[in-house]
């Protein structure tokens, strides 16, 4: 798992580069294409280092300590010594609707965020069994693809933002300057940047949230406590969508924030809610303990 994740990870990278590159060239020609490279190569630094940071930040994300919210906290370190990993951060996120993320670049420099209506919609089996969830995206390694992932899609939805405005501002008259492709490639770029980027956010999470649910439930013991938990969270969605979510990191929280129809959900980042919750209702508490022994004799 860790090979094929490291793998992913540069795979990833390489492909939102290589899409940032590409939409430099069509909107900017060869001098967009170089500015898109210089860029791409400071934003993969940039956030290999401190996205976690301005992902937090952008949902008003505030760390508590044990005596802050000795329930969440204790929740949390209980299931990071079970999933044998250094005890990660801990944030609670203020929002009306129900949901949760990890991130950060690797298990040592990790952190989980919550928001305060889904302490408050779950019980601790429940709770737990989110906790799990995200433990296991840290214990997976899936944080900084996330992460990167996030903050790539981001920087591709703003470019073509900022081209679609300047376009109808007016733009740059200059023939050299212009898109080699012309008005009706760049008209194409501007539809299909963001599509593409969505379809890689896609790729990202819908495989690795069955294999987060699996490992979280063996994590927190009880695959029946996240599998309600999900449901709950999902009912909370639709009736409260998250105001303030970008569908950058629309791929990071444990359920899409956006509520939609059945046919939307076919372009989710998430796999369909139903499916994961009939998973989790199919495994058996023994087959789950049998499972997380066995994870932990590999560990050890």
């Amino acid at each position: 798992m860790t090979t094929t994740n490291t793998i992913k990870t540069v795979f990833l990278i390489v492909l939102m580069t290589a899409l940032l590159i590409v939409i430099g060239r069509v909107l900017g020609g060869s001098t967009g294409m170089f500015i898109a490279f210089v860029f791409a190569i400071g934003m993969n630094f940039f956030s290999y280092w401190f996205s976690d940071k301005i992902v937090l930040r952008m949902y008003n994300a505030q760390e508590v300590t044990a005596a802050e919210n000795p329930r969440l906290y204790n929740i949390v370190s209980r299931l990071a010594q079970r999933a044998n990993l250094p005890m990660p951060k801990v944030y609670i996120i203020p929002s009306g609707t129900p949901n949760a993320f990890a991130t950060g670049r690797n298990k040592n420099h990790a952190a989980v965020a919550v928001t305060n209506t889904l302490m408050d919609m779950l019980d601790d089996e429940e709770l737990a069994g989110v906790i799990g969830h995200e433990l296991a995206h840290i214990y997976g390694k899936d944080i900084l693809i996330g992460t990167i992932v996030a903050m790539m899609a981001g920087t591709i939805m703003m470019i073509v933002d900022i081209f679609q405005w300047s376009m109808i501002l007016g733009g740059n008259n200059d023939e050299e300057n212009s898109s080699p492709l012309g008005l009706v490639g760049s008209i194409f770029m501007i539809i299909l940047a963001p599509i593409a980027a969505t379809l890689i956010q896609m790729a990202v999470s819908r495989s690795r949230e069955y294999i987060a649910d699996a490992r979280g439930a063996e994590f927190c013991g009880n695959p029946k406590a996240l599998a309600s938990a999900l449901h709950k969270i999902a009912y909370g969605v639709q009736a409260h969508p998250m105001s303030n979510a970008k569908p950058a990191t629309a791929h990071m929280f444990i359920a899409s924030p956006f509520a939609g129809s059945k046919a939307l959900s076919l372009f989710s980042t998430h796999p369909p809610i139903d499916e994961r919750i009939s998973r989790l209702n199919s495994m058996t508490i023994n087959a789950v303990t049998k499972s997380f022994s066995k994870t932990n004799a590999i560990i050890s």
